[in-house]
């Protein structure tokens, strides 16, 4: 919402601004006024752990690219439904089949979720989640029909395959920062385990994953700042940056503000996950309430405005699937 204040840039120059603050600048500012020695932590980690936290971080950021293309051919409430609900399958469910073949102790495997009733439940959830996803496809094939005539002037980007295709890459590859929290948590653990040395008898570390994700996102920022500097080069728009008829100071303000916000979300879910733990329940929760939250959005912006009756409740049925998918994973987590 705050990109769409930016005036008179190219995508690839406000994106790449705001990538600054959400992968470079805030998150260590972030490590800095919640981790003691940060830097120490990092630097005392094995080389291994920080380059596949930072290899998952790299793959993430080709999935954050084309969420952004998703969601300008699917509109917000579409594209974040369908890209993010792929994300909340694929990680949700990858990381117990990866403790399958390399088991880890204290890691929940594919197999022991399935050979309990609250394992099978979770497996359920994400199945529905997956369902979800089917009817808001369709819902996408209904809008696009209702859109087809009379309606020209609505949603003008608007395009079906070519958002679908990019929806399901990047809801794929966006689950890839999952992976990457469980990769860097040897650093989220020692950070953990020198505050509970400190707090006897307080329980876990709310702010041990601010650690990990200096690393991880600096993977991100990596992918992001290569593909916008070659748009910038392709496109010839490095001018961007210094035309001074465009706001050039309100442009970086709310790239800015977006990139800040942006990384406050998995500042609280770093938060809410040292208390949960890293498992199906916590990503399908914190991906779903994004779900919600981009399709308020959406009917703000009109977004679904002159479509049928029956698109309308094609896709209400998939956010309903969606939602009942939360509470099926929530109660399996409890069991």
């Amino acid at each position: 919402m705050p990109f769409k204040k930016v005036k008179g840039w190219a995508w690839e120059s406000y994106w790449i601004v705001g990538g600054f603050f959400s992968w470079l600048i805030v998150p260590p500012i972030a490590a800095y006024l919640t981790i003691p020695n940060f830097t120490d932590i990092i630097s005392a980690a094995a080389p291994s752990i920080k380059a596949f936290t930072f290899s998952m971080g790299l793959i993430w950021g080709i999935g954050g690219l084309t969420y952004g293309l998703g969601v300008r051919y699917l509109g917000m409430s579409l594209g974040n439904s369908i890209t993010l609900g792929f994300c909340s399958a694929f990680g949700a469910l990858v990381p117990p089949i990866y403790y399958n073949f390399n088991p880890t102790e204290g890691k929940e495997s594919f197999t022991a979720m399935a050979s309990t009733s609250g394992g099978q439940l979770v497996l359920v959830g994400v199945l529905v989640c997956i369902l979800g996803i089917v009817f808001l496809g369709k819902a996408g094939t209904l809008k696009e029909k209702d859109f087809a005539v009379g309606h020209e002037d609505k949603d003008k980007d608007f395009n079906l395959v070519k958002g679908l295709i990019i929806a399901v890459i990047s809801g794929i590859l966006s689950s890839f920062f999952n992976f990457g929290i469980e990769a860097g948590k040897p650093m989220a653990d020692t950070a953990n385990e020198a505050w509970k040395a400190l707090n006897p008898g307080q329980g876990e570390f709310l702010y041990q994953n601010n650690v990990t994700y200096v690393v991880l996102l600096w993977g991100g920022l990596t992918t992001n700042f290569l593909w916008c500097m070659y748009l910038n080069f392709k496109n010839k728009t490095f001018g961007d940056y210094t035309n001074k008829s465009t706001p050039i100071s309100k442009n970086i303000l709310f790239s800015a503000i977006a990139g800040t916000m942006w990384f406050l979300q998995f500042f609280f879910y770093g938060m809410g996950e040292s208390k949960m733990g890293n498992g199906a329940g916590s990503w399908i929760l914190h991906m779903s309430t994004i779900i919600l939250t981009a399709n308020f959005w959406g009917f703000y912006l009109k977004e679904w405005k002159g479509v049928s009756d029956k698109t309308y409740k094609v896709f209400f049925f998939g956010i309903a699937l969606m939602f009942l998918s939360i509470v099926l994973v929530g109660f399996g987590n409890s069991l």
